[in-house]
């Protein structure tokens, strides 16, 4: 397994382009590339085809796939807002790689071969990228679950555009505004998926007994809002300041677990509260379900992503990593530039990464996959 990437911040596509395309070469050392991950601003965007196809056509990669994002991730950096292009290359011995092209019919989803859904599918990751607009990822992902429950899917949402058709998709070379690309990658590459929520419980556990599609009506047969108004009351002045600036409720994914911690719960952001006492997440509630309200701020953030990523791997080594940060992260959450490349060079040294800013990272949570939203979903790809 070895990996090279590269950053360019010029604003000249050709330029921009040619720029990485020599430091990616000078960084395999001639050896090609089985994979190549392309991000770029919406500077770039319109060239996103032919910048795929021109890393193909250099030898540095058999297949391509990126997309364009509103921030782009490179060389231990975070470009927000200006121009940006980050190419990350891999190779993968014994490892088949099968591109993904994915649309929504009128009965499912063209594109996932029947074949493709084996028995034992925990040996591969689907790499993901979607249009934010028009593509229903979570319909894909229950569709997954059924057909693929071990299926690791990483990725995420295309960002860089505010409506329909701006932004780019990218596979192996042809551009995309809408649908979905991908690349399924099977063989025993060791990757190992982090997706970091940054959030911390508050209040206690709950049980919801009562709810309407993604309005909890009752939890402990109590009216919700009146659940929550307890909840804000006990609360420090701190805490009761970070609740008004955005609340959000985990909800449990094991139920069958003895306790629950931070990590074992799915995090959706509050919409609001209604006339009836209801209060609107953005997920279907379900009766039954244990949930407990959680805040986020940008020492929580810190702190998860801090912790997840000095875990004890035992020998592996990362070889390379892959960043999917939501867009509300960056300097909207932490005031500062750079977090999270910084935490990951500070955890891993200068390895090749890159990334971008999505509308919605991928990853899985509790063996199951999902959209979040303010996360860090981080891929590693590890060897001993």
């Amino acid at each position: 397994m070895k990996c090279a990437s590269a950053l360019s911040t010029l604003r000249n596509t050709e330029a921009a382009t040619a720029e990485v395309l020599e430091r990616v070469k000078a960084g395999l050392s001639g050896d090609p590339a089985d994979l190549a991950f392309l991000f770029v601003s919406p500077h770039h965007a319109e060239d996103l085809g032919k910048i795929g196809r021109k890393v193909i056509d250099a030898g540095l990669a058999q297949h391509t796939i990126g997309c364009s994002g509103e921030s782009i991730i490179g060389d231990g950096q975070e470009v927000e807002g200006s121009s940006a292009l980050s190419l990350w290359t891999i190779s993968l011995p014994e490892t088949s790689l099968t591109p993904v092209r994915l649309e929504q019919g009128t009965s499912g989803f063209r594109g996932w071969e029947p074949d493709w859904d084996r028995p034992t599918p925990d040996a591969r990751t689907l790499f993901l990228m979607g249009d934010p607009f028009r593509f229903p990822m979570d319909d894909f992902f229950k569709s997954l679950a059924k057909s693929s429950p071990g299926l690791k899917v990483c990725g995420g949402m295309a960002s860089g555009g505010t409506t329909p058709g701006q932004i780019r998709i990218m596979l192996d070379g042809v551009a995309f505004a809408e649908g979905a690309v991908g690349m399924l990658v099977d063989g025993p590459a060791r990757i190992s998926p982090i997706v970091s929520q940054g959030c911390r419980p508050i209040g206690r556990h709950l049980i919801v007994t009562s709810a309407e599609q993604n309005v909890i009506r009752e939890l402990g047969r109590r009216p919700a809002v009146d659940v929550l108004r307890e909840i804000y009351e006990s609360l420090s002045e701190e805490e009761q300041s970070k609740v008004r600036d955005g609340l959000h409720l985990g909800i449990v994914i094991n139920e069958y677990q003895d306790t629950f911690e931070r990590g074992d719960f799915l995090v959706r952001n509050v919409l609001g509260t209604d006339q009836a006492g209801g209060i609107a997440i953005t997920d279907l509630a379900r009766v039954g379900q244990t949930v407990q309200f959680h805040i986020r701020d940008a020492e929580t953030a810190h702190e998860d992503l801090v912790s997840l990523l000095s875990r004890d791997r035992g020998d592996a080594q990362a070889a390379g990593v892959l960043v999917f940060s939501c867009n509300g992260r960056g300097t909207r959450l932490f005031g500062e530039p750079d977090h999270d490349a910084t935490a990951i060079t500070q955890a891993f040294g200068p390895i090749p990464t890159a990334g971008f800013f999505a509308m919605g990272e991928l990853g899985p949570v509790g063996g199951r996959n999902f959209v979040h939203g303010f996360t860090a979903s981080v891929v590693l790809f590890e060897e001993s």
